[in-house]
């Protein structure tokens, strides 16, 4: 017997070693030599701005602190992390089944006989009506024979369902990142709106006395006080505006992590925020290696494509095997003697006939999901090709933008200077003071826009390069 399971053995081994359903290889890319941008850029491969920390890039240090603050709270994080985990129990469960089971099995039973029963039994057959009957047995063997690769594929399949939730945490806290530092930004900038709009608002209050004073004089006319009312109100009216924006933008931030609604702490002004260094890019190619969604969407196609192998296993014959060796006696102290002893080893196979095209709809169906998740693939790496780029002409445009808004700035400044020293000396009229005034303070709000926009666009580049989940 022995020597038969042995044979067995070394027979289901030898066919073990095959696997059915294609094995998988990565889907040909053609990355482009470099990303699209309004001015070359370097790519050498040693370097790559996604490469630094975000603590490198955000040197903000309050900002610093919302960002760990968040990598704590935040909901979104704690369930990526509660899926990496579900996904572990679920290789752990699928990878069992390749190794055999074992278990104790014991019992004990009494039981009484009636002697008016239908089956009686004399006394002198059975002296005592009370009988105690016992069974000791351990399953020594539960195993399915993988020949075919079925489970072997199924454990691909659950491994490859880990890495993709691994990676899905890694894009979770890249978002996170990103969404933390762009609403932080957003905050500065509307606190430098508001800054500006508060200062501008006490000059056209001044500006407005002096008009109530030219009118009691006669030099003034009606209408210029009109006119100085009018800006007077237009700065007052985005003061509340601005409130409403901020307050609004720091409930979003304290969402972000995972807190209620509160004031949040600032850091360094929206003019004082450091640019991160000026590192490259990189290689597009070395793209497909550093963005977790990418690997993530690389990780669902290997499990869709194990799911065919283990879906056209279903063709073949399933081979088990199960035994067992225990002990089964009338009395308890002989239970486990050599002449009580029991045994059983049994080789089962399982072949479908027909299942009325059951297994060949499922494999079309796992065939079906693996180019479902292919097209996911590639979509997924040119739409990181795309986010780059656009983040790299943003990032320059808004930069040149900046710097042309800031000389306007300068101009409509002096310009504002002038028009009101002119004023005060009765060469100018009041109507163009009071134009130079409103066409500086519409600058200074857009450029804060812009400097906002400049922040945002490395923000976003950042993320599409694949960097803040180291």
């Amino acid at each position: 017997m022995m020597k038969a399971c042995a044979i067995t053995a070394c027979v289901c081994l030898l066919l073990a070693g095959c696997m059915v359903g294609p094995n998988y290889r990565r889907p040909a890319v053609q990355a482009p030599d470099v990303f699209r941008s309004p001015v070359p850029v370097p790519t050498p491969e040693q370097a790559s701005l996604s490469d630094l920390k975000w603590w490198e890039v955000f040197r903000d240090e309050e900002l610093q602190g919302l960002i760990r603050a968040a990598l704590i709270g935040n909901y979104d994080l704690q369930d990526a992390v509660a899926r990496v985990e579900a996904a572990g129990a679920v290789l752990g469960i699928t990878r069992s089944d390749l190794l055999p089971n074992l278990s104790v099995t014991g019992t004990v039973s009494s039981n009484r006989i009636s002697r008016n029963g239908a089956s009686t039994l004399p006394q002198e057959f059975v002296p005592s009506q009370n009988r105690t009957f016992g069974t000791a047995t351990l399953d020594l063997l539960s195993f399915e024979i993988d020949i075919w690769g079925r489970l072997r594929r199924a454990t691909e399949a659950a491994r490859a369902g880990l890495l993709g939730a691994e990676e899905n945490r890694k894009a979770v806290i890249t978002t996170l990142v990103s969404d933390v530092a762009a609403a932080y930004f957003t905050l500065r900038e509307l606190d430098y709106e508001l800054e500006v709009s508060k200062q501008t608002l006490v000059l056209r209050q001044e500006s407005l006395e002096l008009v109530r004073v030219r009118l009691g004089g006669g030099i003034a006319t009606p209408i210029d006080l009109r006119e100085a009312e009018q800006l007077v109100y237009s700065a007052a009216e985005t003061i509340p505006r601005l409130e409403q924006q901020i307050a609004q933008t720091e409930n979003r931030i304290s969402l972000l992590l995972g807190r209620n609604p509160g004031a949040i702490t600032r850091g360094r002004p929206l003019t004082e925020q450091e640019p991160p260094p000026e590192v490259p890019t990189g290689l597009p190619s070395a793209l497909l290696e550093r963005r977790p969604d990418i690997r993530a969407a690389e990780q669902n196609l290997i499990a869709a494509n194990a799911e065919i192998g283990f879906a056209r296993a279903a063709y073949f014959p399933r081979i088990s095997l199960t035994g067992f060796l225990g002990g089964q006696s009338t009395q308890l102290a002989s239970l486990l003697s050599a002449s009580s002893s029991v045994w059983n080893f049994t080789p089962q196979a399982t072949q479908p006939i027909f299942t009325a095209g059951r297994i060949r709809s499922t494999v079309r169906l796992a065939e079906a999901r693996r180019r479902s998740a292919l097209a996911e693939y590639q979509r997924t790496i040119q739409n990181a090709f795309a986010e780059v780029s656009n983040a790299l002409i943003a990032r320059q445009k808004v930069r040149e933008s900046r710097m042309q808004q800031e000389l306007l700035l300068t101009a409509l400044q002096d310009r504002t200077r002038l028009a009101y020293v002119r004023y005060r000396g009765g060469i100018e009229t009041l109507l163009h003071a009071l134009d130079a005034d409103r066409d500086q303070f519409q600058a200074e709000l857009t450029l804060a826009r812009t400097k906002l926009d400049e922040l945002l666009s490395i923000v976003q580049l950042y993320k599409a390069l694949g960097g803040g989940w180291q």
